[in-house]
C-alpha cells in the first residue's frame, strides 16, 4: 500500500465520520459511499449530509457530494472528501481500493467481502474476522472499545445504548409508529421530560407526538421528512445540559473507533 492509495469508508454517518476525519487528517486519500437516504440523527457530525445538501463540514472537514468516480479527483485536489451515492457498493470493482471499511453500523453485513481490497475493515458486530473481512473493530463502549479483532467477532448487538450521564435506554428515542417524521425542535436546543420534540405524519394524516423521558440538549434528531416505521431510531437526549458543545464534535467513542482504523491502515503503509 503507498500513501495516495485509495480507502473507501461505506457509510457516513457519526461514527463513520471519525474514522473518515481521522484518515483525512492523516493525508490519506478516502471516498465515502453512502445510501439514497442517509437516516443518521447526529448530522451536525455526520458527513452524510452531503448526500442532502450537496457539502457539509465537520471539524474543519469538507465532504462534498458527487456524481460518479470521474468527479472525484477534482475533490481531492481541493482537500476535500468525495461522497457517493453507491449502497451497493457497485463502484468499490472499478476503483480498485488499497482499503475498504464498513462503517455502516447496521449490526449486519449488508454486503461488504473480502475480496473487495487488500485490507477490509468492519465496525461493530455482524462480521467475523478473518471470513467476512480481515479485521473487526469493536464499537461497544466499555473497555474493549476500539480493540482490533483478528479472529472472532465484535461483542453481539445489545440493543441497549452506553449510559451517559446516567441514562441509557432513556436518552435515545424510536419511532412509536410509521409515518413521516417532522422536527418541532432543532439539534443543541433544550429539552424538558415530557416535552414534544417532533411528531409524526400517520399514513391517515393524525398527527403523532414524539417525547422524550428526560430532560437534557437534543444531541441528535433525524431529518425532517424522513419515512420511518415503528421502532425506527429518531432522536438522542443528552442529559448533560454542560455538554452543548459535543453536539458539534466528533464524540469520543468515534475518536477511539477511528484511532484503531488508523493503526491497521499505518501498519499496512509500513510493510
Amino acid at each position: 500500500m503507498k500513501r495516495d492509495d485509495l480507502i473507501i469508508v461505506r457509510g457516513g454517518g457519526d461514527l463513520a465520520t471519525g474514522t473518515i476525519h481521522r484518515l483525512w487528517s492523516a493525508g490519506l486519500r478516502v471516498l465515502v459511499l453512502e445510501a439514497e437516504h442517509p437516516a443518521a440523527i447526529r448530522r451536525q457530525v455526520s458527513l452524510c449530509e452531503a448526500v442532502y445538501e450537496g457539502e457539509t463540514v465537520v471539524e474543519g472537514l469538507r465532504a462534498v457530494k458527487i456524481n460518479g468516480l470521474k468527479e472525484a479527483e477534482a475533490v481531492w485536489s481541493a482537500g476535500d472528501v468525495p461522497v457517493l451515492v453507491d449502497p451497493e457498493g457497485e463502484s468499490i470493482r472499478t476503483a480498485k481500493p488499497a482499503v475498504v471499511v464498513d462503517a455502516i453500523l447496521a449490526k449486519k453485513n449488508l454486503g461488504t467481502t473480502r475480496d473487495m481490497a487488500p485490507l477490509t475493515i468492519a465496525l461493530g458486530p455482524g462480521f467475523v474476522a478473518g471470513q467476512d473481512v480481515d479485521v473487526v473493530v469493536e464499537t461497544k463502549r466499555g473497555h474493549k472499545l476500539g480493540r482490533i479483532i483478528r479472529e472472532g467477532a465484535a461483542i453481539p448487538n445489545t440493543g441497549v445504548p452506553g449510559i451517559i450521564g446516567g441514562y441509557g435506554a432513556q436518552r435515545v428515542i424510536h419511532a412509536a409508529a410509521e409515518g413521516v417524521f417532522e422536527d418541532l425542535h432543532a439539534i443543541g436546543d433544550f429539552v424538558e421530560a415530557g416535552e414534544p420534540i417532533a411528531q409524526i405524519r400517520a399514513p391517515a394524516g393524525e398527527l403523532l407526538p414524539v417525547t422524550t423521558e428526560i430532560p437534557g440538549i437534543l444531541r441528535g434528531l433525524l431529518r425532517s421528512g424522513y419515512q420511518v416505521t415503528i421502532g425506527f431510531k429518531v432522536a438522542d437526549v443528552d442529559p448533560r445540559r454542560s455538554e452543548l458543545e459535543n453536539c458539534f464534535l466528533i464524540s469520543d467513542k468515534a475518536r477511539c473507533i477511528a484511532g484503531s482504523v488508523l493503526e491497521l491502515v499505518a501498519a499496512e503503509l509500513w510493510k
